[in-house]
Parts: C-alpha cells; sequence; structure tokens
C-alpha cells in the first residue's frame, strides 16, 4: 500500500497537492482522502474553509474516521456554495418540513383506519342485533291469536257495621231530647194533662 502510495505520488500528485500547486510527499494529509481524479471535492473544501483549516480538522479526527470527516467536509463545502445563506441548515430545515409532512400524512391514513375499522364494527353489531324474518305469501299468512285478556272480578260489598257501632248510635239517638217533645212543667198554675193554665 505504501509502495502503491508512493508511486501515485511521484507519477500524478493528489487533488490538493494539485490545485496548490506543491509536491505531494509520502505524508501528505490529503493523499488518502482527495484523490486526483476527483479534483473538484477539495476545490469546494478549499474555497469554503481552506488548505490549511482543513488539515488541522483531518489531524484532530482520529485517522479511522479520518475518511467520514473528509466526506463531511465536501457534503458541507458543496451545500454552502449552493445556498450561502442556510448551508447545512437549510438542507436540515428542508428534511425537518419533509418528515413532518410525512408524518401528518401517516397519522391521516392511520385515523382513516381506525374510521374505517370503527364503521365495520358498528355495521357487524348491527347486523347481528337483527332477528332476520321469513317472506310468508299473503294468501298463506296465518295471524297468531291473541293473547288471553285476564278476567275483571266485581268489587267485594263493603263490610256490614259491627254491632257495638250499631248499640252505641241507638243508646245515643234515644238519650238526646228531640226539639219537638214538649216538656211536662211542674209548675204551680198549669195542668198536668193537656198543659193548659187554669185559675181558683
Amino acid at each position: 500500500m505504501g509502495v502503491r502510495r508512493q508511486l501515485l505520488n511521484t507519477i500524478t500528485p493528489c487533488a490538493a497537492c494539485k490545485l496548490l500547486r506543491r509536491r505531494c510527499s509520502e505524508e501528505c494529509p490529503f493523499s488518502p482522502y482527495f484523490s486526483p481524479h476527483e479534483p473538484h471535492k477539495f476545490a469546494a473544501v478549499h474555497k469554503v474553509f481552506g488548505a490549511s483549516n482543513v488539515s488541522k480538522m483531518l489531524m484532530e479526527v482520529p485517522e479511522n474516521q479520518r475518511a467520514d470527516a473528509a466526506n463531511s467536509l465536501v457534503y458541507e463545502a458543496n451545500v454552502r456554495l449552493s445556498d450561502p445563506v442556510y448551508g447545512c441548515m437549510g438542507a436540515i430545515i428542508a428534511l425537518q418540513q419533509q418528515v413532518q409532512s410525512l408524518q401528518a400524512e401517516v397519522n391521516a391514513v392511520r385515523a382513516e383506519i381506525l374510521n374505517y375499522k370503527y364503521k365495520e364494527a358498528a355495521s357487524t353489531a348491527t347486523t347481528s342485533n337483527v332477528v332476520p324474518t321469513a317472506i310468508v305469501p299473503s294468501s298463506i299468512m296465518v295471524t297468531s291469536p291473541s293473547p288471553p285478556q285476564p278476567s275483571r272480578r266485581p268489587p267485594p260489598p263493603p263490610p256490614p257495621p259491627s254491632a257495638g257501632l250499631v248499640s252505641s248510635l241507638t243508646t245515643s239517638s234515644s238519650s238526646t231530647p228531640s226539639p219537638y217533645t214538649i216538656a211536662h212543667s211542674t209548675t204551680t198554675g198549669y195542668g198536668t194533662a193537656n198543659n193548659i193554665p187554669y185559675f181558683d
């Protein structure tokens, strides 16, 4: 690998060294990540960040993550060139809006599915509760007899008055004087037979 890189560097410099017009050495930090066959990648990175800043950022990242860091720098540089105001934030906002729109569509579809299931369950319950009736021709239709009406009995006669109540009523009527009875007077001068006064 080292021999191949050395031969590649001696024959064709990397995209960074070619753009910067310098000799590409074996310790070149750009050689593993910026191929000479894709010079536009380093051109965009150099225009946005600068070669020295790109070299510092690559050196600060662990070696097993430098390839991903270089690809991220290339993507961010291209987006910044296409959208100088928002850059990557514009792409992030657009993706977030797209996610929200898709989520709203998913919620609408789920609501429609629940509504359909509810209607289906309601129709099934209604169908199960209805008792099917057989269609009988009018010529042979038989009417069912009406249920017998309960017989109404006459009310019982009132009970006779008790003997004690009759005797008490009789006693009270006999002891009360009649307003039409003339009392016999024992006053002297009145007769006892016809209550006619007389004089000696």
